[in-house]
């Protein structure tokens, strides 16, 4: 109750088991029990070897539509420009200064799940781009996505292939762009799932959180899918914003 009134603020040392089972006079394992109950609810962190504390909230990575607008609107801008801003930017609100950013690229055949998802045959060539972001302080992952894209599509460019160029300035669809492919729509499922123990202690996640997985398919003026892309975002620091706009009655006064 103290720290949901804010008399205990977050980052403040709490009283161990041992001290809390003399305050209430009840034995350090129910003690211990009401601290989990705190850790489970997300309102306390427990370090190795060091005294329990109020859970700071960690920052909101906020998913919104518009964002693809705004990196559309992007593309036409100069390179100084496109260089400012990033997904990192749009999505956590921090400089990509704040951040570790490794970019891994590798060609793979294209599995049933993704052939389907493209709409064409098993074991086409994708190339398959993991993007991982962490806290340069905490070491704390901030973003992880996987992109997979023909290699058909874009092999003209070169530099589309290589790892190297990464941070691309203006983002993918720039990096489309250059290969005379303009995303029109941008369809997008979400699914929950828990964390694996790597993942849970990759993301500094909480007991009990799930993750929010997303899948979004990049759709562009030939109704073709020219990207699948996959990421995942602990639930407890994700807010998701989904606006649509409704066509009106044609009869209405």
């Amino acid at each position: 109750m103290k720290i949901e009134r804010g008399e205990l603020r977050p980052g403040e040392k709490l009283p161990s088991a041992n001290e809390l089972a003399k305050v209430w006079g009840c034995s350090p394992g129910a003690a211990r029990a009401g601290l989990n109950l705190l850790k489970k609810q997300g309102l306390m962190t427990v370090g190795q070897g060091s005294r329990p504390t109020v859970r700071v909230p960690p920052r909101r990575s906020v998913l919104r539509q518009d964002t693809m607008q705004v990196e559309k609107d992007r593309v036409l801008l100069p390179e100084d420009e496109r260089r400012r801003q990033g997904t990192a930017e749009d999505n956590l609100q921090v400089s990509i200064d704040d951040l570790d950013f490794k970019p891994r690229y590798n060609r793979i055949p294209a599995p049933e799940d993704l052939a389907e998802a493209f709409g064409f045959e098993v074991g086409t060539e994708l190339l398959r781009r993991e993007y991982e972001t962490t806290n340069k302080t905490t070491g704390v992952l901030e973003l992880q996505a996987v992109s997979y894209i023909p290699v058909d599509l874009i092999k003209s460019n070169p530099a589309l292939l290589d790892e190297g160029n990464e941070p691309w300035p203006g983002g993918t669809q720039h990096q489309l762009y250059t290969v005379g492919i303009e995303v029109i729509r941008m369809d997008t499922e979400v699914t929950a799932t828990m964390p694996t123990t790597v993942e849970a202690q990759r993301w500094a996640m909480m007991d009990g959180v799930p993750l929010l997985c997303t899948r979004k398919l990049a759709i562009d003026t030939r109704d073709r899918v020219v990207e699948v892309s996959d990421a995942c975002y602990p639930a407890d620091r994700t807010k998701i914003l989904f606006s649509l706009a409704l066509k009106p009655w044609r009869n209405a006064a």
